[in-house]
């Protein structure tokens, strides 16, 4: 919703907006931006002589106040989705990210390519890629890079919202099941998937991973465009030169067209790298110029950002939402510093995880950290201690605690990842304060 107000103002409209909580680095963009946004939801905070009021689909259901009164006031409204849809995109080459995994980083990765290769992409990212200034901007040709969710409209509009985009360009990262406060179970999800195919064109491309089994079921259901299956069993594949896939080669239909030597780490991101590649390979890149743009991406905030660092401790912020995705990381982050001591500390700020939808495949996914630190937050629903206690695990429930324990712990550690999909309570600002200046 941040990344729309600054596309709207960048149309020329004047915005305003009202959450609940507003955190950065999203609240430094919109301000820099001169947009004002009120805190929490209230009438007052919906200006009079509003032409258009976008409601998001956090927290905003039937009885929030803001809402009732765009009702009751007859205030024209739309969701986000649409909005985008609707006004911004229906001209434009849409270049689409889905899946549940790497969205944010892949979609900024395609963005840099594009801007590296001189065809000033607009672009919607749902964090802040560090190669830019913005999360979001117009762009000047007709090229527009979007992070496609899967996550309902809004509460008026139950469909995924990556329906309203209509791209001509579609990345299916993967797909697991998630959002377990809206999707039943696995199939609802793919049905949202196979919707998403019927709305690119025959001349459009399809790229997905070979092998992923959620994502063969979908296409089974139907596709009726190119498709690009990547990986190491598809058209486009990588193979890593180093222990930590910080160095690797791109290979297309067996023969090598690049390679790629950055700052980033891990499997995962070689294979967002490889959707980013395939995709603005469709839109005139061509590979060999992909792979010297991602020789300067410098990640987003939020994945593996490094927010402190000393001669004997770094600390990193990641946007961890699913067990999967703290298992890669981790991966990523073991094959970087081999031996070295990592100190994972999660809070399972997802609904999914919340609800206790993953608690089984949680204890895994953390195996590879030296000690784990879990916030365990009042509003969860099964019994974390009893599911996930182990002799590296210790729970914590209030924020202050757990800042003190991590500051005690890091003087046998090297590592430090804090892991949640929120603003964990201010603890990356507890933390850093109590550590020595850098």
């Amino acid at each position: 919703m941040g990344s729309i107000a600054l596309l709207a103002r960048q149309q020329g409209h004047a915005v305003t907006g009202t959450d609940e909580n507003v955190y950065p680095p999203m609240s430094d963009l919109l301000q820099n931006a001169g947009i004002d946004v009120n805190s929490p939801y209230t009438a007052e905070n919906i200006p009079t002589a509003t032409d258009l009021v976008i409601i998001g689909n956090a927290n905003l259901p039937r009885g929030n106040v803001a809402v009732e009164y765009v009702l009751e006031k007859n205030i024209p409204y739309t969701s986000g989705a649409e909005y985008l849809g609707r006004y911004l995109l229906h001209d434009k080459w849409v270049i689409a990210v889905a899946g549940t995994h790497g969205k944010t980083t892949t979609t900024s990765m395609i963005a840099w390519i594009l801007e590296f290769a001189g065809m000033n992409p607009g672009f919607l990212v749902g964090g802040v890629p560090t190669n830019f200034s913005e999360s979001a901007r117009l762009g000047e040709t007709p090229f527009f890079v979007i992070e496609a969710d899967e996550y309902d409209t809004s509460y008026f509009d139950r469909r995924s919202k990556f329906l309203h985009y209509r791209p001509r360009t579609l990345i299916l990262n993967n797909l697991e099941y998630d959002h377990a406060d809206i999707f039943p179970d696995l199939s609802a999800i793919q049905n949202q998937f196979h919707l998403l195919i019927r709305t690119v064109p025959a001349g459009g491309l399809v790229i997905f991973p070979a092998g992923d089994a959620n994502l063969t079921e979908v296409l089974a259901q139907g596709i009726w465009s190119q498709q690009l299956p990547i990986g190491p069993s598809g058209v486009l594949s990588a193979t890593s030169s180093s222990a930590d896939s910080s160095e690797f080669n791109i290979i297309l239909n067996g023969e090598p067209v690049g390679s790629v030597k950055w700052s980033l780490s891990g499997s995962h991101n070689v294979a967002n790298a490889l959707s980013a590649i395939a995709a603005a390979r469709h839109v005139g890149v061509t590979p060999d110029i992909a792979c010297d743009a991602l020789g300067e991406f410098k990640g987003v905030k939020r994945r593996m950002e490094q927010i402190y660092t000393s001669a004997n401790l770094t600390v990193y912020d990641d946007f961890a939402h699913h067990p999967t995705a703290i298992m890669t990381t981790l991966h990523g982050l073991r094959q970087k510093v081999d031996k070295e001591k990592i100190l994972a500390i999660i809070e399972p700020g997802s609904h999914t995880m919340r609800k206790g939808t993953h608690s089984a495949t949680l204890k895994p996914a953390v195996k590879l950290a030296d000690d784990v630190f879990w916030y365990q937050p009042d509003n969860i629903s099964w019994d974390m201690q009893a599911q996930l206690t182990d002799s590296n695990c210790h729970f914590f429930m209030d924020i202050d605690e757990l800042a003190k324990a991590a500051v005690t712990h890091s003087e046998k550690t090297q590592h430090i990842v804090i892991m949640s999909n929120s603003g964990f309570g201010g603890l990356h600002k507890k933390i850093l304060a109590r550590l020595p200046a850098e």
